[in-house]
């Protein structure tokens, strides 16, 4: 009787190892993943919205595009942005010139995608000529961290009232 089981048992498992563990063995594992670009994908879901082009502000005062610029760059689409460009800009913004001004309102506010600017500040790839020049290797070199500073969040904007940068 306990041989008859132990053959019963042993078929069973034997079973449930060809039909389960078997297959999957023996079949090549797929590497396919979604990465946005699958031929099938007609994209009908998306809803595309036309961004509207960047055009410099005209008539505005260097006091006015610094206000600007300082609040644009602590309110982005992504918290890495909102922390590096704020701290950038409260090291830098007050001592840029009209010309450095304009370089990097046209930076912050010109490329649809907030990723674009992190990738290239981080040189994780290469900057368009466009926007290539003395504020973003600025930028670059600040995003280094050299001096190896605790950036966990945006400055307090205390450091207005003072009149220092």
């Amino acid at each position: 009787m306990l041989g008859v089981l132990v053959k019963r048992v042993s078929l069973v498992v034997n079973r449930v190892y060809q039909v389960v563990l078997r297959p999957t063995l023996a079949c090549p594992v797929s590497t396919r993943g979604y990465k946005g670009e699958a031929s099938d994908d007609s994209r009908g879901d998306l809803i595309e919205i036309p961004l509207p082009p960047w055009t410099e502000k005209d008539g505005e005062t260097m006091d006015m595009k610094r206000r600007r610029l300082l609040f644009q760059s602590r309110k982005r689409g992504m918290l890495e942005n909102c922390i590096l460009l704020s701290l950038f800009a409260k090291k830098y913004l007050n001592t840029m010139s009209e010309t450095q001004l304009r370089q990097y309102d046209r930076l912050i506010n010109e490329p649809s995608n907030d990723w674009d600017i992190y990738y290239w500040a981080t040189e994780a790839q290469p900057v368009p000529n466009v926007y290539a020049g003395e504020i973003m290797d600025l930028l670059k070199e600040f995003t280094k961290n050299k001096d190896q500073e605790q950036r966990l969040d945006a400055p307090n904007l205390e450091y207005l009232d003072k009149g220092s940068q």
